[in-house]
């Protein structure tokens, strides 16, 4: 015999129509609607209607059947083909297109159980959500009502009409519109593909911050960083730490610790140990600054170093207050106090311009504008010099081969004979000099212009009087390799990152007490009720994460 039931949880039943059919349904009353009133169910706090109803009054028990709808409140309606609730620990299933609406959002699916003690609901036979800017399907979801929060599990999709996500783990709070991203996830728009491993995206702001594995990829840029920010309406992305920024159409990379990517305006900013890479089959070229700005349409992108602006290649480098180059061009110009090393030979000048060949890599020619000088180091400790007002150089494979100095040119070398012994010290002033190098060694200078000097015995030129006015020999400071371009700079304390939490881990929705409850006359069986592993976290494939 049943337990009798408290008045107050037993549930309770208004029809038209009432009837018993012992052979059809033993023990159960019967209550049918009529043209004008369905029946009419109440048990703590929740009605239904429906238009035939099945009731088991000694375990408190009913099922409903044909056009039912059941009203929590006015917080939460649900309705469906066909509903069994159990008065007992207030839990209910329901089928046959399964709609359940909360003032921020509309959950279809085709079997749905809600657990009203816990305020919980919960489907693993696929299901969609709409909020006000969304639609979100899963295979697996949860409901928890006084969060306002889903927890959506396995082949998950976010559709708005600017981007689609895609996840196996999403948690959606849908009176925010804030989605957490766990496991492998896509954002795609029309412009631009996120990927994350945990993330976090606000669906009506359209921003997002992404800290794990995260990648944006614009049409022709692919950002990669510790911490990433994005906001579609700006087109604008930002990143923190170990910032990776790479132009897949002119095969450029970009560096740093903080960068601001402008998609719209085609424009980079980025700083903290920043760098340009020019990524070359025969030589890379690097550029570094303190601060570093790309801009430009891909056909036309301009890099701006600025700031102890640094430059390095194989067989180049140097050093100036900044430095703008074009990769389709393959012009670089050195502004400000610049300073660059080809092999054995330093030069200087207000202002140097270097020209590469786009097609081949290598170094073309290069012109240094006012007070220009050329200067390498004698094996005795004394200098070779040139200086004069502009100086045009020429490169073959990558090594000056032909200098021309213009306007007064000013001359120092030591000259020396097959065996390299020095036989002579020779100074001079012209208008002109062309210098013709080989393995960097200066083989040929030829003068024009009134060129007017003396070569002198070594012992009769004093010490003072070989070199030039304005000599600063910095042979010291020459860049030698990559790690060279951040000499003498601090290295630069990285941002602690604000990370997402992981997600809390839930508890199995049906408990051990649904089972012992599961009612004689339900429809369900009690494999119905059990927690499958397929349908867990740590189960579902992309969905881990640490």
């Amino acid at each position: 015999m049943a337990q009798e039931q408290p008045v107050d949880s037993l549930i309770r039943v208004e029809s038209p129509f009432e009837s018993i059919n012992e052979n059809e349904f033993p023990g159960a009353i019967l209550y049918l609607r009529n043209s004008g009133k369905q029946v009419y169910v109440q048990h703590r706090g929740i009605e239904m209607y429906c238009d035939k109803a099945v009731f088991y009054k000694e375990s408190n028990f009913i099922k409903a059947i044909g056009n039912v709808r059941m009203n929590q409140g006015d917080t939460i309606t649900m309705n469906s083909k066909y509903a069994e609730y159990n008065g007992g620990n207030q839990l209910a299933f329901a089928s046959g297109n399964v709609n359940m609406r909360s003032p921020e959002s509309t959950l279809q699916t085709d079997t749905l159980w809600f657990n009203r003690a816990r305020q919980q609901a919960y489907y693993r036979s696929g299901g969609t959500v709409r909020d006000t800017s969304s639609t979100l399907k899963s295979r697996v979801g949860t409901y928890f009502m006084k969060d306002k929060k889903y927890q959506f599990l396995d082949k998950v999709v976010v559709t708005n009409p600017e981007y689609v996500i895609n996840s196996n783990h999403l948690n959606f709070y849908s009176d925010s519109g804030h989605a957490y991203m766990y496991g492998p996830s896509t954002i795609t728009g029309k412009t631009s593909k996120v990927y994350c491993e945990r993330g976090f995206y606000d669906t009506r702001a359209d921003e997002g911050y992404f800290v794990k594995n995260s990648s944006i990829d614009y049409n022709d840029r692919n950002v990669r960083g510790d911490s990433l920010y994005f906001n579609r309406g700006r087109d604008f992305a930002s990143g923190v730490n170990n910032i990776k920024i790479t132009d897949t159409i002119n095969n450029s990379v970009i560096k740093g610790d903080y960068a601001e990517v402008f998609r719209a305006k085609d424009s980079v900013f980025i700083t903290k140990r920043a760098v340009a890479i020019s990524v070359q089959e025969q030589d890379s070229v690097y550029i570094h600054a303190d601060t570093l700005m790309v801009t430009g349409k891909p056909e036309n992108r301009l890099v701006r170093g600025f700031y102890d602006a640094r430059i390095f290649k194989k067989d180049l480098s140097g050093k100036s207050d900044s430095i703008v180059s074009r990769q389709t061009t393959g012009l670089t110009k050195m502004i400000g106090s610049p300073i660059l090393w080809n092999g054995v030979s330093q030069m200087t000048g207000d202002s140097i311009f270097i020209q590469s060949n786009v097609q081949t890599e290598k170094l073309d020619s290069l012109r240094v504008f006012y007070n220009a000088f050329i200067v390498n180091k004698d094996t005795t400790g004394g200098f070779n010099q040139i200086k004069g007002k502009e100086l045009t150089g020429f490169f073959k494979d990558n090594e000056l081969s032909v200098v021309n100095i213009d306007k007064n040119v000013e001359h120092l070398v030591y000259l020396r004979n097959e065996a390299q012994e020095l036989i002579g010290i020779d100074k001079r002033t012209s208008g002109r000099v062309v210098l013709e190098f080989e393995d960097g060694e200066l083989v040929l200078d030829t003068y024009y212009n009134e060129a007017k000097g003396t070569t002198f015995p070594p012992d009769e030129l004093p010490v003072n009087a070989r070199t030039l006015r304005g000599l600063n020999w910095r042979g010291d400071e020459q860049i030698l390799s990559y790690n060279d371009l951040f000499k003498g700079k601090p290295i630069p304390k990285q941002i602690k990152i604000q990370g997402l939490p992981l997600p809390v881990r839930e508890d199995d929705f049906f408990s051990k007490e649904d089972l012992e409850n599961l009612n004689e006359n339900s429809e369900l069986k009690k494999e119905d009720l059990e927690n499958r592993k397929e349908d867990q976290i740590e189960n579902i494939e992309g969905t881990g994460d640490n």
